[in-house]
């Protein structure tokens, strides 16, 4: 068999490409197994996706290995008709959808999943109920990855042709903020080391470091001695192989043949690692009495500067590159025989083979933000040593000698932040690791962890020290996340979606669903607070007599309804067997809320998952029962598995208990010591800090133009809060009386009732912009003034 080679121009990858795309719906498939794989979709399938619809996604050119991947598309029901048999063009145009047929017929979502685990995560993401998670849970590989994220992983061992100059803001902040005092430190150890004599070629290093610290950048550190082979990223040449033709075919095989997609080669840069520069035999250099001379004066004083300048950098996570330097450098480089070090600017470094041990291009990346490690974000992983810290000082601490008490309570509520991160993280890895009765198992048990845990600690809080004032707290936190996920959540990803997308679409018939059930909650929640109005007695704490004035008689302040002194009764016999039925019956909906989504009607969220290779498709079953019946090629690895995922689960709420308790302890003097209303507390610190994590996953779901599901974020936890973590605390109250009653203040009843309102407003036509998503957040900023400057409350 010969084959015909032939160098792929620009022109010709373009056109390529675009057959690719155009016959993506049309794969080979075996005769043998044609009967027992569902039909892929043709090319009129697609003609929806575009920019009429852009919440649906862009269709990607296959990569080489999409054999390994899976991908889930929307499929619309309107779409142009077009005759298989005749010369219809790719171009086009769709048969238009007008907004009536849009909002009536049934889409299914759009995702592309790595592995079966991922599709299964992607697939949660639209379960009612399900914790929405947009981090990966295994491994993907490194090679798959762009090439901005393939530089966050670089060890600074590999030569790369050199983009931009190396004179930038960044490199200039390095000098500012690191390299002055790193190079000062081996001004200071290379006279040391020249004193001793024995010391004066460690001496001579000293002083190369000092220079090259001052400024790492367009200089690279090697070893002098080793001739390897330079690793430069070259573009690999890209050919097309076309397949050998039978002159006897028929046309029906020619026109077959036609009409496969081309896997073609993108021309990527390829990375060769260099390897470490390890000894072939035993180095002479630590028998000698310099270098003992070094390891004692030296070397101890230098590795406390490049640690510190690692721990730094790290912890400020954009100038990771620095810490990889340093640590480089104290591992590797101070570690060499002096002589075998040279440095070298990156022009006359290109001239040699020599071996690479340092090379830094840039300090800081603002990309890496998207730095994990064993899938964990960086801000996460670097939130820890907080999270033991609060712990060490607050348990310890008891008299405030060391830290005061608001710094306490400042240093709990953050560290909340990244407990509520892994809480997170760990439902996800189970859920997509399970089938569906155990991943609703376990967002229903840890999905409300976080807020359950501090609202609990301020009751037992507030009993303790027998005051309202933690009641008035909590009621005002619980309000405060209610306000926040169903306005300031949608609304800032709007904005931030639309300012990238322009106009986003949604499906309006889930999010009716949501909007139905937050109704009902308002509803339910507020219920008491409405009866307690009704029957209750407006008492005032003081009123004054104004004889003068014929038509108002009094002036009174400090107004409320009061149920107990006009009947004591009343709560006894009304109040509480109203609360307790709200209780039962806000489940109840949740429940049909459940069923409904996921079994009866589970076409509106419709989730169509395909193996690109064998064409399998499952889509309701999948959505339904969390199951896959897909035949990977492709292999996995899972970041956490299922039990070190329940472990962190278990340590996470723990931990999260002990921080609870924390600042709930510690609250007492901003309680009443501070001007800043408790409303507005409630409201804002103590409501939206614990769900920091599930904002940043709704922005980068808009930012992926999956503005679905950032409002499934909010009125998830909102509906949650509701339906699941209110009757979970009168379940407590009834078994431990800590004097919680379910009647709020008239601001928060109010301020619920018309934000429900706009927020139902707001999802009518199924599309969302910026201007839409401002007024959202404006109307959250009105209602946080409201707050901020309301009085407090009675009871503190």
């Amino acid at each position: 068999m010969s084959y015909k080679k032939s160098l792929l121009l620009p022109g010709d990858v373009e056109n390529l490409r675009r057959r690719s795309v155009a016959d993506l719906g049309k794969p080979s498939v075996d005769p043998e197994q044609h009967h027992h794989v569902p039909r892929r979709p043709s090319q009129t399938d697609w003609l929806c996706v575009g920019p009429q619809y852009p919440d649906l996604g862009a269709v990607e050119t296959p990569s080489p290995d999409s054999s390994a991947h899976y991908f889930c598309h929307y499929t619309p029901k309107c779409f142009l008709s077009v005759p298989r048999g005749g010369h219809a063009s790719s171009r086009s145009t769709p048969s238009r959808c007008g907004e009536e047929g849009w909002h009536e017929s049934t889409t299914k979502t759009t995702i592309r999943a790595e592995n079966e685990v991922e599709a299964q995560r992607e697939a949660n993401n639209y379960k009612f109920g399900f914790r929405k998670w947009k981090g990966n849970v295994t491994e993907k590989p490194i090679e798959d990855r762009s090439d901005v994220i393939k530089g966050l992983y670089s060890d600074l061992s590999i030569v790369k042709p050199q983009e931009g100059p190396v004179v930038t803001f960044g490199n200039i902040i390095y000098v500012i903020l690191f390299g002055w005092w790193i190079s000062l430190s081996y001004f200071i150890i290379c006279p040391v080391m020249f004193l001793t004599i024995f010391g004066a070629p460690y001496g001579k290093l000293c002083f190369k470091m000092a220079l090259y610290f001052m400024w790492p950048f367009g200089k690279s550190i090697e070893k002098a001695g080793d001739v390897v082979k330079r690793s430069v990223a070259k573009p690999p040449k890209c050919e097309v192989i076309p397949e050998e033709r039978d002159s006897d075919n028929s046309k029906d095989r020619v026109s077959d043949k036609d009409t496969r997609p081309l896997l073609i080669s993108t021309p990527i840069p390829i990375e060769i690692p260099v390897p470490e520069p390890s000894a072939r035999k035993t180095s002479k250099h630590w028998c000698r009495i310099s270098t003992c001379v070094w390891l004692l004066l030296g070397y101890p004083v230098l590795a406390v500067v490049h640690s510190l300048a690692c721990v730094l950098s790290w912890l400020l996570v954009f100038p990771i590159p620095v810490a990889k330097m340093n640590a480089r450098t104290l591992t590797i480089v101070l570690l060499m025989a002096p002589e075998d070090i040279q440095v070298h600017g990156l022009d006359k470094t290109l001239a040699y083979e020599t071996r690479v041990i340092l090379c830094c291009y840039q300090a800081f990346n603002v990309y890496y933000y998207k730095y994990t490690v064993q899938g964990i974000n960086i801000f996460a992983l670097n939130m820890l040593p907080l999270v033991l810290f609060t712990l060490i000082v607050g348990y310890t601490d008891r008299e405030h000698n060391f830290c005061s008490a608001e710094a306490k309570f400042a240093t709990a509520i953050a560290s909340i932040i990244p407990l509520s991160y892994y809480i997170g993280m760990g439902i996800a890895s189970i859920s997509a690791q399970s089938n569906f009765a155990v991943g609703a198992v376990v967002n229903a048990t840890f999905g409300s962890i976080t807020e359950m845990t501090f609202y609990i600690t301020a009751l037992l809080q507030g009993h303790n020290a027998k005051t309202k004032c933690y009641e008035e707290v909590v009621k005002s936190a619980l309000t405060g996340t209610l306000l926040g996920c169903i306005l300031f959540v949608p609304g800032i990803c709007m904005i931030i979606g639309g300012i990238k997308h322009q106009e986003q679409r949604f499906n309006s018939r889930s999010a009716g669903v949501s909007s139905a059930l937050l109704f009902i909650s308002v509803g339910g929640v507020f219920a008491p607070t409405l009866f307690s109005k009704t029957f209750g007695n407006l008492m005032c704490e003081s009123c004054t007599n104004i004889p003068s004035n014929a038509s108002v008689a009094f002036i009174c302040k400090h107004c409320h309804y009061d149920t107990s002194s006009a009947d004591p009764q009343l709560i006894l016999a009304h109040i509480e067997p109203l609360v307790y039925t709200i209780s039962v019956l806000l489940p109840s909906a949740y429940l049909i809320g459940l069923i409904f989504t996921l079994k009866t009607h589970s076409h509106i969220y419709d989730i169509h998952i395909s193996d690109v290779q064998g064409g399998h498709a499952h889509g309701g079953q999948y959505a339904q029962e969390g199951t896959s019946n897909f035949y990977p090629t492709g292999h996995h690895v899972v970041h956490w598995s299922r039990w070190r995922a329940l472990g962190v689960l278990i340590v996470s709420t723990i931990l999260m208990a002990c921080c609870a308790d924390l600042s709930t302890e510690n609250i007492e003097p901003i309680l009443t010591h501070s001007r800043i209303s408790q409303y507005f507390i409630g409201v804002t610190v103590l409501a939206m800090v614990p769900e920091l994590p599930e904002i940043v996953n709704g922005i980068q779901f808009a930012l992926q133009n999956n503005i679905s599901l950032s409002l499934e974020v909010g009125s998830c936890i909102a509906v949650q809060v509701c339906m699941i973590q209110i009757p979970l605390l009168v379940l407590f109250n009834a078994f431990y009386d800590v004097g919680f009653v379910l009647v709020f203040s008239d601001i928060h009843l109010w301020a619920s009732i018309f934000s429900v309102i706009l927020v139902n407003y707001i999802f009518m036509d199924g599309k969302c912009d910026y201007f839409q998503g401002t007024a959202l957040v404006v109307v959250y900023l009105i209602l946080l003034a409201l707050y901020f400057f309301a009085p407090s409350p009675r009871s503190c």
